[in-house]
């Protein structure tokens, strides 16, 4: 099975060759695979912001820890969960259902107010956390998409949200910096790609009951 060989093969990569970036379209393809993510009633409440322009990326990597990668990867993906969800953000994907699946969206106002009405029962809190959530269901196609196409990734929690969300104008759009990856390909100079890759062993990950 070709896929676990790749997920084999993946590793959080620490240093980047700056010299060698990813292919247009190669881009496409990881574009679509995170399209085609799965996400809670299908709403994809996220954006995902690719980071190309190398000044902008020099200003993120000292919020981002200082680490190499923010400057070093062909690119920089960043996961953005939305802040607040509204109606419309519910309407717009019956909408699209409708029209995608050629039937009446009046048909699907019931499955609309179910949805709306869960959500709304959510404290500020709760909706942003679970939001927040499912942008990691994208940052998991992602990596495994980029194993596929042997495009190396390294998903990063350290760096600073806040400071995201200013630099990129992230808050005015009701956004939020929850996850972000870089992606391209390793440098000859990172050594952890040769590190055996450490798991644990199925009985202690797995219980079947």
């Amino acid at each position: 099975m070709n896929y676990l060989e790749n997920l084999k093969w993946r590793y959080a990569t620490k240093k980047f060759d700056s010299s060698k970036k990813i292919s247009s379209e190669d881009l496409e393809k990881l574009k679509e695979a995170i399209q085609l993510s799965v996400s809670a009633y299908g709403l994809q409440l996220y954006k995902v912001i690719i980071v190309e322009d190398t000044t902008l990326r020099e200003k993120l990597k000292p919020v981002s820890w200082g680490q190499d990668q923010i400057t070093e990867a062909s690119h920089l993906v960043v996961f953005c969960n939305y802040t607040n969800i509204k109606d419309k953000h519910i309407d717009d994907f019956l909408n699209m259902t409708a029209k995608s699946q050629d039937i009446e969206a009046e048909n699907l106002s019931g499955y609309g107010d179910f949805m709306k009405g869960k959500i709304n029962e959510m404290t500020t809190s709760e909706s942003f956390n679970w939001t927040s959530r499912q942008t990691y269901l994208a940052l998991g196609n992602l990596l495994n998409a980029c194993a596929e196409l042997k495009i190396d990734s390294c998903p990063m929690e350290g760096f600073e949200p806040e400071k995201y969300n200013d630099i990129l104008g992230l808050s005015e759009q009701g956004l939020n910096a929850a996850v972000i990856a870089t992606i391209g390909y390793r440098s000859n100079e990172d050594h952890t790609q040769n590190r055996p890759k450490v798991r644990k062993p199925f009985n202690e990950l797995f219980e079947v009951l």
